[in-house]
């Protein structure tokens, strides 16, 4: 009883595979037929419609927010610089990337109008102020914003620069690759090399000079962002504790401390090598010298070969001297375009000997070798422990001057722009609801209405939607891959085993029982078949469930009883 649920199983599945694979066919057959008369019924059905788009609402004040309402608006509050990029050639310094507001080639939602870059090989730049500057106080910095690849990306940024704010006047329509910023956050790519980007600008205390510190990489896989043409969601949060955290598609993909998960750090070390330590000339470092002792024994002879012929050994009888190894094809042809001007004299290629095969060899018998026992080689001295070492040197360490330590590096310049300072080799990168707030569930209500509506849009239009949103989650989340191999395809491979060894066994068993068991009363044998096996056969035993044929045996005085298995597998021992 207890292999009863899991005979079940395999029974059910069994009955699922073979029914599928015997009506595959007609199912196929059905399928075709039933689409030829929609086809028929429906020849103009239109596509399904796009849901309209409606713009999202903030329930808290932000410090910054657009959903790019319309061409006019963003007219009025993005600004596009009319700078140059200084280390660039004069035919493409300027930032002259064409920008629009419409709505996107493959847009989810009717309606919705993105900032959208348009022009390949150029360089774009456009600002916004914020509504007012961030100050790195007692509240977080939440960043988010959309980015979508509709040509893919084969080289180019899309990563957004937070501005440092210097002074009230900030001329935004000087905005390039120079101007000060506080954070820098986005995807960025250029052949294989897959960036998520998280860089802030940290000043140094004693110098006020300020250095770049970059966020360790993301432990998750995010290539297929790059490549697979669906809007994505960019979040970065930044805490007062000086911890961060990265999300993409609001699934976390970095998180660290801004003191320990940067290069080059924020701290400089407390020591440093000291610059103007160096090495006495008395430091021996050497841990094994030669021997200065050593004398080469005089019974060294490096004149002695390594090799020397065997003295004792014997040409093999039946050796072929006059055969060689090799002989030309007899079979060979020569190739009927063969130019002898073009191509030489024709050679006919060269195969084994087949006298050589039943030989113990061909050709000239050559004395084999054999390693000379007076062998030493060259003499070379030996080498001993040096007692003079006094172990691997290394520059002595002293106190860093400018070593500082800053446990604050939250406290980052205001921000008073946001800006997109892009190069790209592709064209059509869509940009959208971006939003700068201090709560990370403000942001989630933002994305609600935007971003969610969006993903779920496109992965309904896309094909095979729930398996690629299987192979979107693998990528993701690689660990995956683990639970689908023990969750799925684990217990089919233990049912499949299981049906098939359980199966072998009961016919196994039930070939001993055939042999071994006594007939039943379902077992019929006819009249003329007990009159076959001798007149005094018995009938069905009273009070019994068993019958038995009888065979009367003259010669040992009784009688034989038979079940109808033996009579019908064994009819002439008797």
């Amino acid at each position: 009883m207890k292999k009863l649920p899991v005979l079940f199983l395999c029974l059910a599945f069994l009955y699922i595979y073979v029914n599928c694979e015997d009506s595959g066919e007609f199912e196929d057959e059905e399928e075709d037929v039933s689409e030829v008369e929609s086809k028929q019924q429906e020849p103009d059905s239109p596509p399904r419609e796009k849901p309209v788009y409606s713009p999202p609402v903030l329930s808290t004040p932000v410090y910054f927010a657009d959903h790019f309402e319309s061409p006019e608006l963003f007219e009025k509050k993005w600004i596009l610089s009319r700078s140059k990029k200084d280390d660039a050639e004069s035919t493409i310094s300027k930032y002259d990337g064409l920008w629009a507001v419409e709505e996107p080639k493959t847009s989810a939602l009717k309606g919705d109008l993105a900032l959208i870059l348009k022009s390949k090989a150029k360089h774009h730049a456009v600002s916004s102020a914020l509504k007012r500057p961030f100050e790195f106080n007692d509240d977080p910095l939440v960043v988010q914003y959309e980015v979508k690849f509709e040509e893919g990306q084969e080289c180019g940024g899309a990563y957004i620069k937070l501005l440092s704010k210097c002074n009230d006047n900030v001329d935004l329509s000087k905005f390039n690759d120079k101007s000060p910023y506080t954070i820098m956050f986005g995807p960025d790519k250029c052949g294989n090399d897959h960036k998520l980007h998280f860089i802030f600008r940290h000043k140094n205390p004693l110098t006020g000079v300020y250095e770049e510190k970059h966020a360790k990489k993301p432990s998750a896989n995010i290539d297929t962002y790059f490549s697979d043409k669906k809007t994505h969601l960019y979040t970065l949060v930044v805490k007062p504790d000086n911890s961060y955290a990265i999300y993409v598609d609001q699934y976390e993909v970095s998180r660290g401390s801004l003191l320990e998960d940067f290069t080059p750090p924020v701290n400089p070390s407390k020591e440093i090598v000291d610059p103007d330590d160096k090495k006495p000339d008395d430091w021996d470092d050497r841990e094994r010298i030669r021997d200065p002792d050593a004398v080469k024994p005089e019974d060294w002879d490096e004149t002695e070969p390594e090799m020397i012929d065997d003295v004792d050994a014997t040409k093999p009888a039946g050796w072929l001297d006059d055969e060689p190894e090799l002989i030309p094809d007899p079979a060979a042809e020569k190739p009927s375009d063969w130019d002898e001007d073009m191509d030489g004299e024709w050679e006919a290629p060269l195969i084994n000997n087949p006298r050589c095969a039943s030989a113990p060899g061909c050709g000239a018998w050559k004395v084999p070798q054999i390693k000379n026992p007076k062998y030493k080689g060259k003499w070379e001295v030996p080498m001993i422990d040096n007692p003079n070492y006094k172990g691997k040197w290394s520059p002595r360490t002293i106190p860093n001057p400018d070593y500082f330590e800053d446990n604050q590096p939250f406290r980052m310049s205001p921000i008073g722009a946001i800006g997109l300072e892009l190069w790209s080799m592709s064209n059509d990168i869509v940009f959208d609801n971006f939003i700068i707030t201090t709560s990370k569930q403000t942001a989630d209500e933002y994305a609600k209405q935007t971003w969610s509506i969006k993903h779920s849009e496109e992965a309904s239009d896309s094909a095979g939607g729930f398996m690629q949103s299987v192979v979107d989650a693998t990528h993701e989340r690689p660990w995956l891959w683990a639970v689908i191999v023990v969750v799925v395809v684990l217990p089919i491979v233990l049912i499949v085993a299981y049906c098939c060894l359980s199966s072998k066994g009961e016919d196994r068993k039930a070939g001993e029982r055939k042999k071994m068991d006594a007939r039943t009363a379902d077992d019929e044998v006819d009249d003329d078949e007990n009159e076959e096996y001798g007149e005094e056969a018995e009938g069905p035993k009273e009070g019994g469930d068993s019958e038995y044929v009888g065979n009367y045996d003259s010669a040992e005085k009784k009688v034989t009883k038979r079940t109808k298995s033996d009579l019908e597998s064994k009819p002439d021992q008797d």
